[in-house]
């Protein structure tokens, strides 16, 4: 339903999305995992039709984005992650009007309506005005417009940003119930949200796909590997000299006052924890914590998109927005 290839934005000589191809099927929730600025958010607003792609094609459920903009959009139904909602209005109202806005016919809006209204669970919210509604029930209305002209096609950016972890849950539920119909491309960079919502899921890193597929299979990508949790205070270039033992593949690391928290990844099979205790110790460093753990998915994202450690920026894997 949604097919991509060799997708590619620019903005003047900034290449904001580089050779990108994916699809999703009928059924599926696809992750869209990707750091601050990777290119979800871009990508997504090519797919719906805001942006103009510079190179490579895609479509929504067989219409071409630029051959049949019109029919492409019609397929999408889109919750952007700040849903601007009339605050004004009531949740009828304004569904009655963005129904209108998407071109259902008169004859069928009331029951379109109806249809949304028990499918996002809006019946006791259907008479407020918007601006009475929580966050989450905002989310709600948001989903419901998105599906009022019963799209073949969701993509949704964030559903689930700023709400609380009971709101949280209960999107999830809703968005997973919708998806047995639909093709659902789901931005976010929130990983458990991924791991627990998503049948499959693509990471993206400076514009690039570096990732694709189950959580299982993504994590089979590095569990050949060693993987060990280091905390440490003091001690100059300890980093440098730990990245250069032999069999280290990667270092990331966050710095929290003078205490340092680092991930190591090495070759499978290679014991490196009396490596590392000399290592910190010849730095001149305090060995606070070094435990040897197994693999998770914050491990392959880290990994894959190298957010952190060499390449100097921070991986949130809890909270935060796609800044692009």
């Amino acid at each position: 339903m949604i097919e991509v290839s060799g997708l590619t934005k620019k903005y003047g000589d900034v290449l904001a999305v580089d050779d990108v191809s994916f699809s999703v099927s009928k059924g599926e929730i696809v992750g869209f995992l990707g750091p601050n600025g990777a290119g979800k958010s871009t990508t997504m607003k090519v797919l719906t039709g805001y942006l103009a792609p510079t190179e490579g094609t895609a479509s929504i459920n067989g219409h071409d984005i630029i051959d049949a903009p019109l029919a492409a959009r019609s397929a999408v139904g889109y919750l952007p992650e700040s849903t601007a909602l009339y605050e004004e209005m009531g949740v009828v109202d304004y569904l009655r009007y963005m129904g209108r806005m998407q071109g259902v016919s008169a004859a069928d809006i009331q029951g379109r309506i109806d249809d949304v209204i028990q499918t996002c669970g809006l019946g006791t919210m259907a008479h407020k005005d918007i601006s009475q509604l929580s966050k989450g029930y905002h989310q709600r209305v948001g989903l419901a417009q998105a599906l009022l002209n019963d799209p073949p096609v969701l993509i949704l950016d964030e559903p689930t940003s700023g709400l609380d972890p009971a709101q949280i849950v209960e999107i999830r539920a809703l968005i997973r119930r919708i998806a047995e119909e639909k093709a659902i491309l789901l931005s976010t960079h929130i990983l458990p949200e991924a791991q627990n919502t998503c049948s499959r899921i693509l990471i993206i890193s400076n514009g690039k796909l570096v990732g694709e597929g189950t959580s299982d299979e993504l994590l089979d990508m590095v569990s050949g590997n060693e993987q060990y949790s280091i905390r440490l205070r003091g001690g100059d270039g300890t980093l440098k000299k730990l990245e250069d033992l032999r069999g280290v593949h990667n270092l990331v690391s966050s710095k929290e006052g003078s205490e340092l928290t680092c991930t190591l990844t090495a070759e499978k099979g290679t014991d490196l924890r009396e490596q590392i205790f000399d290592t910190a110790v010849a730095s001149g460093a305090k060995l606070l914590e070094l435990s040897h753990r197994s693999t998770s998915l914050e491990d392959v994202f880290l990994s894959l998109t190298g957010t952190t450690g060499r390449r100097g920026a921070s991986a949130d894997a809890e909270g935060g927005s796609d800044n692009e």
